[in-house]
């Protein structure tokens, strides 16, 4: 070896010392990031509800395939599941769209809303079978009082679930009288006869023209209609078989005609007297029920003893 050689301090050929240590603390580093990263958890959630808001903002129109779940959200109500099921005691909010863009949901009432539909179909076919009560009962009306009815003496019609037996003034009664002749007792008695087996309520109404009342004996014809019409029920009631609790007396004079009192045969057509039989008050208990606001049901659901 040289002089020149030995006295040269150049260092060793390769990589510096201190490369060993810094590519080990690179090393270190990146696993710790590495495991950082492994650890984090990303919140899907927070996310798309992120990208949603921007997409809203700035214009961008959702995409909703047919077969997608409907999604909707209330600021009233958090609670919310897609369809109808059945109704429950509590609030629910229901979006009955698979478009999300709809501002309205459909909330339903406290009470169950199946409870006031059970009843109206319930009243109605109540209503039905007493409709067809009352016309059963006229055919056997008309069966008995067949030889009236055929002389004009005595009608006999339904009404919906009422039954009319209408008394014309022409042989049972003289004009200004209120005295029920003898020779129309039998027709009361059959009357009476059929009653017995009949169900319903049964008012007695008296009925005149407008022809105002001349006589002594009574002051107006709302009095001579009252007393024709307790004429009528005296005569049923002297068979102690009828239960005079299901009746009812009336006199409405010329107030409800039958037709205009134009006509001599047009008054002598509204002189008369009418037993009405009713069979039930749930027509006008379904009437009330269907024009009743949506909604409002609460403390109004039907007591069973409303409906006789």
């Amino acid at each position: 070896m040289s002089d020149e050689q030995k006295k040269c301090k150049c260092p060793p050929p390769g990589a510096p010392a201190w490369m060993a240590t810094f590519s080990d603390l690179m090393s270190l580093l990146m696993c710790f990031f590495v495991l950082l990263l492994s650890f984090s958890e990303m919140d899907v959630l927070k996310f798309k509800q992120l990208a949603g808001s921007m997409r809203e903002a700035f214009g961008v129109q959702a995409q909703i395939k047919v077969e997608d779940i409907p999604k909707g959200t209330s600021i009233i109500a958090q609670e919310f599941s897609p369809g109808r099921p059945e109704p429950t005691p509590l609030n629910e909010v229901r979006q009955m769209t698979i478009n999300n863009d709809m501002n309205t949901l459909d909330v339903r009432p406290e009470v169950g809303e199946s409870q006031v539909l059970d009843q109206l179909r319930g009243l109605e076919q109540l209503i039905e079978q007493q409709k067809q009560e009352a016309q059963q009962d006229a055919i056997e009306f008309a069966q008995v009082l067949s030889e009236e009815i055929g002389d004009g003496a005595v009608e006999v019609e339904t009404d919906g679930s009422k039954l009319i037996i209408r008394v014309k003034e022409q042989g049972s009664f003289d004009s200004g009288s209120a005295e029920l002749k003898f020779d129309y007792i039998p027709v009361i008695a059959k009357i009476r006869d059929v009653l017995l087996d009949v169900t319903g309520r049964i008012s007695i109404e008296g009925h005149t023209d407008n022809i105002p009342y001349s006589g002594s004996r009574f002051s107006s014809n709302w009095d001579l209609s009252a007393a024709r019409a307790l004429a009528v029920g005296e005569e049923l009631f002297s068979d102690p078989r009828i239960d005079q609790s299901r009746f009812q007396v009336s006199g409405y004079a010329d107030s409800k005609p039958l037709a205009p009192n134009n006509s001599p045969e047009n008054r002598a057509r509204n002189r008369r007297v009418e037993i009405v039989i009713q069979k039930g008050n749930d027509q006008e208990m379904l009437e009330r029920l269907q024009s009743r606001p949506d909604g409002d049901t609460e403390g109004q659901l039907l007591n069973p003893g409303e409906i006789f």
